[in-house]
């Protein structure tokens, strides 16, 4: 049974990659740490990694380039970390695929912890709520495997989902036709390690509807329901 985390640091300040490894090894998490892109090829296709931790500001290919090209490719969790104040940074990696973020400088207890739900939330392995009546959601044609974190579309097709969209995904299968508030949805898919980044929630519907929906930009399944947040509108069953 795998009892330790191997992370990938993609970083090119060679203090902060190297006090990053020295805290997370000291919490039983195995660390590699690169400076750019094209060594990260080279890591990832020499073994697997648990979770990419991905600095934005690298010389060459940039940070968010990088969080595009392996959301397309892997289905590998991904923190970025930015520099304070650039909140564009943080909203357009998790428009590309990201799953969090931490912002410089940042605490390492408040990177460990963001890790430590990030892969939490990742697993495989998580047990329903309530017994096996909760293993598995229909609707409108759509099949939701909790256990296996598997999504079939109506045409049989597995679709691809980040760990941070399947978890809102099970979060409004959990509460269709309710309005949830975005600091619901938060609490609900994050935790709060994460705080309340209300502008992650509106990204992560935006990229589950593009998924989800035969018109992303007239959602039937997801609604925004105006100054409150949003609804799961279709008629969720439990098999």
């Amino acid at each position: 049974m795998k009892n330790i985390d191997a992370i990938l640091l993609v970083e090119d300040d060679t203090e902060i990659g190297a006090l990053i490894s020295r805290y997370l090894s000291a919490h039983q998490i195995e660390v590699v740490v690169v400076t750019n892109g094209k060594s990260m090829d080279v890591a990832l296709a020499d073994r697997t990694f648990d979770l990419l931790l991905l600095d934005l500001n690298l010389p060459g290919e940039d940070g968010l380039s990088i969080c595009r090209r392996v959301r397309a490719e892997l289905a590998l969790p991904i923190i970025i970390v930015t520099a304070q104040g650039e909140d564009i940074d943080r909203i357009i990696g998790l428009e590309v695929g990201a799953d969090d973020y931490v912002v410089k400088p940042f605490n390492p207890r408040e990177l460990l912890a963001r890790i430590r739900s990030v892969l939490r939330r990742a697993s495989i392995a998580v047990p329903s709520k309530k017994g096996t009546d909760r293993g598995h959601y229909r609707f409108s044609g759509w099949s939701v495997d909790i256990l296996a974190r598997q999504v079939i579309a109506p045409s049989g097709v597995k679709v691809a989902m980040t760990g941070a969209e399947f978890d809102l995904l099970y979060a409004l299968c959990e509460h269709p036709n309710r309005v949830l508030t975005r600091e619901q949805l938060i609490n609900m898919t994050h935790g709060p390690t994460t705080g309340p980044f209300e502008r992650s929630i509106d990204v992560l519907v935006s990229r589950l509807r593009q998924k989800l929906e035969a018109d992303p930009k007239n959602p039937m399944l997801i609604e925004t329901v105006r100054a409150e947040g949003y609804m799961f509108t279709p008629q969720v069953t439990r098999p």
